[in-house]
């Protein structure tokens, strides 16, 4: 019996912050930068899936290079830089606030047999959320680190993180809990 592994989703990281209220969410993005990027590493060691959905700033070429071109300046490069997808990771452009709407995300999940999902990113009370929930309608098992999303406002972040918990079932513990650092988040098996 293998164990199903489960998929990593890092949400809108590749951001310019050059909107109303960018800067205050830049500062807070930085303290997740670090928990994100331990994360990521250890699913590419494991060779766990890890999927980058990101808003396509107009540019619907789905071109990663051109979306990091476009983020980066004085704000954004501190924080994207160290959490770049690498060749082993997956990059999806959203139209909208869910990882899911007009996406391959959920096809991609049932292409990799994936059924539990770790969210993480930004804004953690809009897009973190409203792909937690289209993931819950789904029913995928949710992860979603308190220490992995950020929100411009601290306790927009915590209403999201409840809800989150009490509403779509996620497990919201650190990434330092030992539920990640034995991946105990998944239970089923194939044979």
């Amino acid at each position: 019996m293998t164990k199903i592994p489960p998929a990593l989703i890092i949400i809108d990281m590749i951001n310019h912050f050059d909107f109303p209220d960018g800067a205050a969410l830049a500062e807070k993005t930085r303290q997740i930068v670090q928990p994100i990027k331990k994360l990521k590493e250890q699913f590419n060691q494991k060779g766990y899936p890890v999927i980058f959905v990101n808003d396509h700033y107009n540019l619907w070429q789905a071109d990663m290079g051109k979306i990091i071109d476009f983020c980066r300046n004085e704000k954004s490069n501190s924080i994207f830089e160290e959490l770049l997808p690498g060749s082993e990771d997956y990059f999806l452009i959203k139209p909208k606030h869910s990882a899911f709407y007009g996406t391959a995300l959920n096809t991609l999940l049932h292409q990799l047999k994936v059924d539990t999902l770790i969210l993480a990113g930004i804004a953690g009370n809009i897009c973190v959320l409203f792909s937690a929930n289209d993931a819950y309608m789904r029913e995928y098992r949710l992860f979603v680190p308190k220490n992995c999303i950020a929100s411009v406002e601290d306790q927009d972040n915590q209403y999201a993180l409840t809800m989150m918990q009490n509403v779509l079932k996620a497990n919201i513990e650190t990434t330092d809990h030992e539920i990640y650092q034995h991946y105990n988040m998944y239970p089923q098996t194939h044979s």
